[in-house]
């Protein structure tokens, strides 16, 4: 399909012209994968801020509670009700921590999907480019602008792994994973 500036739109591979090119179908496949990717993280960001506000009045709600359970007064009948609610309350202070942390790896994930989304984009743009896809310097001005994007160590290393160290894809996840085992619950706050 012909778009408003005459250039073809869309795959061509079920009626393939003189001009079919399967570096154009590339690129379509990287910018439908670009597409899908942002339309998640759109979608899940709705959700995860829905939960961080619900949360945020779950941790203000608590805390009233304690306050007024700390307001009672001490009698032998209110001593152990006030204990009993002042264990439920931490319990679920507890359990909002607990995803609290769980926000915190969503957050990391988020910031990953967004690196690759736009070195994705960026390989797109330098691909669908003849002159640009043939240019060593091209590519290592691509390669970068990808690395200069990551703000995680854990992003960094993949890429040296795999670019600069010339590790397969899956042995470079295996020493990722083997990584992160070793490094146990630690929880990176940022």
């Amino acid at each position: 399909m012909a778009g408003n500036d005459g250039v073809v739109r869309g795959t061509q591979v079920n009626n393939p012209g003189p001009d079919w090119n399967h570096l154009r179908e590339t690129v379509l496949m990287m910018e439908l994968a670009v597409a899908q990717v942002e339309a998640a993280m759109t979608d899940s960001n709705a959700s995860v801020d829905a939960l961080t506000g619900t949360f945020t009045t779950m941790a203000n709600t608590i805390k009233l509670i304690n306050e007024r359970i700390s307001g009672l007064a001490d009698t032998e009948a209110t001593g152990p009700v006030k204990m009993e609610l002042m264990m439920a309350t931490m319990n679920v202070a507890g359990m909002v921590n607990q995803a609290i942390v769980a926000f915190q790896f969503y957050d990391r994930l988020s910031q990953r999907l967004a690196h690759v989304n736009h070195g994705l984009a960026w390989l797109a743009e330098l691909v669908s480019d003849q002159d640009q896809a043939s240019s060593t310097a091209a590519w290592a001005a691509l390669q970068g602008k990808i690395r200069s994007r990551y703000s995680m160590p854990e992003e960094v290393e993949m890429f040296e792994a795999v670019l600069l160290r010339g590790l397969t894809v899956e042995q470079a996840i295996r020493e990722f994973m083997d990584k992160m085992n070793s490094k146990g619950d630690d929880i990176e706050l940022f």
